[in-house]
């Protein structure tokens, strides 16, 4: 910043008042130097290609503000290479430190795309319903604690009434906290152009690092969560502190009972590989079976069998591997009766 008190003349002269002749700055190197406030410094005002820079050094962006999601289709068929905005918890944290996009689509509150609604075969969630808007859905919460659970885990309230679900899933961050849960849910995506709508399984809908199995005209539209919904659900992460903390590992399941045994096992990890994973050999071990101590000592030599974390700055890899066998463990040992 240029100046932070643009009405006081004595700051934007250097702090020299009136009737007193500015002094010659002493070396702040030499003794008794004065250090030089850095909103004193001009701003860096660099140009490319003629356009103002952000303080990221990227252009100044085009803004896009549609009425209805037919709009949003359509600017999204026009313009490819604009970010698609959401409740920007993502974008905003880069905002600083990356090049600009050429423009941004804004979907926050765009009428068709937030809300939560309940069909007889399936939970309909608008992309941009936030995570504050799950937790407030009662029925929701009761009928899928292993979301709810997740959600009230994000960040703190202030992240909560922003952050989105279908910026969670377009994102698609290794550690974003909702893609396992997607992923144990059996969850449905719902992507919009000017086309029409069409359907994709979550699970193949992530293909790689922050790759996302959408078309460059798509967006977004719904998440939709079959019903009935599984009666056994599993929510837990590992991070640095209890809350608000980027996650280690994550790890969502869910499976129906009938009697003694488990059936549909869906067991699901994050930040443990480069998208979230099911660990289909696991839950074929857990298929039809009792839950027991021996069969969670199972789960955990299984597990160490089927993924490879990485070391990176926020964790080890033979940490993250501990942590995934416990969480996987701890899903079965829950259920023994």
């Amino acid at each position: 910043m240029r100046d932070l008190h643009p009405g006081d003349r004595a700051l934007r002269d250097g702090g020299v008042g009136a009737g007193e002749q500015p002094q010659p700055r002493a070396d702040p190197r030499a003794p008794g130097g004065q250090p030089l406030p850095l909103h004193r410094l001009p701003a860096d005002r660099g140009r490319r290609g003629g356009g103002d820079r952000t303080p990221g050094g990227g252009q100044v962006t085009a803004y896009v503000k549609p009425a209805d999601l037919a709009e949003a289709c359509a600017a999204r068929a026009s313009h490819p290479d604009y970010l698609l905005l959401a409740g920007g918890t993502d974008y905003m944290v880069g905002v600083l430190h990356k090049d600009a996009p050429a423009g941004v689509i804004d979907l926050f509150d765009l009428p068709g795309l937030r809300g939560i609604e309940r069909r007889d075969d399936a939970w309909r969630i608008g992309a941009a319903t936030t995570y504050a808007d799950l937790l407030r859905h009662e029925e929701l919460c009761a009928e899928l604690p292993l979301l709810a659970q997740c959600a009230r885990e994000i960040g703190a309230v202030q992240i909560q009434e922003r952050g989105t679900l279908g910026g969670n899933m377009g994102t698609s961050s290794p550690v974003g906290d909702t893609l396992p849960c997607m992923l144990a849910l059996n969850a449905v995506i719902h992507l919009a152009s000017a086309e029409g709508e069409r359907a994709l399984p979550y699970d193949g809908f992530c293909t790689g690092y922050r790759q996302i199995a959408a078309r460059p005209d798509e967006l977004i539209a719904a998440i939709e969560l079959p019903r009935p919904v599984p009666g056994v659900q599993f929510w837990r992460k590992v991070g640095t502190r209890k809350a608000q903390a980027i996650s280690k590992v994550m790890v969502a399941a869910s499976a129906r009972r009938s009697g003694e045994t488990l059936s549909e096992v869906r067991l699901a990890m994050g930040a443990v590989a480069d998208r979230p994973v099911r660990l289909k050999a696991t839950e074929a071990l857990l298929e039809g079976q009792a839950p027991s101590a021996e069969l969670a000592e199972a789960v955990r030599a299984q597990v160490a069998e089927e993924i490879t974390p990485i070391s990176d700055v926020r964790s080890t890899a033979p940490y993250r591997l501990f942590a995934a066998q416990n969480l996987a463990a701890r899903f079965v040992l829950e259920q023994c009766s």
